[in-house]
């Protein structure tokens, strides 16, 4: 019996310690671990020089009067091109501007018989090009998509051959200036290096072509289509903006 009351003791004595206990605690601040703030996406810059490399595909369209008035008829010019390109850019906002210069080396090629002359075989083979353009872009950070315009040179050799045999039987070459319009896209990879892929038309002059006298002369119309993979190199050491 004396054991049983000392146990209904103790426990009221826990019951009234129970309600302090409850309000001590209660007191306490409670610290609450705020989740982390996110981290904003790094903004691409493409300001600044870079040089690259591009190759691809280009079809040039000849078309040929002798002495500027009989017709000989037309053909396409179609190979491989490799080369290079630097220039600048300015970022501003999400308009991107930038000037370019850019040498390919060509092997565009084409032939037809001459509608004029039928036992002779006109051909045309442009060898190199140059572009200097400027362009303007909208950039979508990562992404950017650009129209250019500006000057053109190509380097061109006229041939005439025997259909009979083949041979060549005259010969002549000029470089010939017009002007380029053109559109692409482009992609950072890094911040310091970008791909992309381009179109560019070619608006050549006509040129008058001289052959020896026996074969006179041809005034030739050219337009190039080029189409070009890019990679380019941002020079200078580069950090993203947030």
């Amino acid at each position: 019996m004396k054991n049983f009351l000392i146990l209904i003791a103790s426990i009221g004595a826990l019951s009234a310690a129970a309600p302090a206990f409850g309000a001590d605690f209660a007191g306490q601040p409670v610290k609450v671990k705020a989740p982390p703030l996110p981290v904003a996406a790094p903004i691409i810059d493409w300001s600044g020089y870079y040089i690259g490399v591009n190759g691809g595909w280009g079809t040039g369209r000849n078309c040929w009067d002798f002495n500027g008035v009989t017709p000989e008829g037309c053909h396409n010019s179609t190979g491989g091109t490799i080369g290079g390109q630097i220039g600048y850019r300015w970022h501003i906002f999400n308009m991107v501007y930038g000037i370019e210069g850019q040498g390919n080396w060509a092997d565009f090629s084409g032939s037809n018989v001459s509608t004029a002359f039928p036992a002779d075989t006109i051909g045309t083979k442009t060898d190199a090009f140059g572009l200097l353009t400027g362009h303007i872009g909208y950039a979508f950070n990562a992404v950017l998509l650009y129209g250019k315009g500006g000057a053109a040179v190509t380097s061109n050799t006229y041939h005439v051959n025997s259909v009979a045999t083949g041979t060549e039987i005259a010969k002549n070459n000029d470089v010939r200036w017009g002007g380029a319009l053109g559109a692409g896209a482009e992609v950072s990879l890094t911040p310091n290096w970008s791909a992309g892929v381009e179109y560019t038309h070619l608006f050549m002059q006509r040129s008058n072509v001289s052959f020896p006298a026996a074969f006179g002369a041809d005034r030739v119309h050219q337009d190039v289509d080029l189409v070009t993979a890019r990679l380019n190199y941002k020079l200078g050491q580069t950090f993203p903006k947030y």
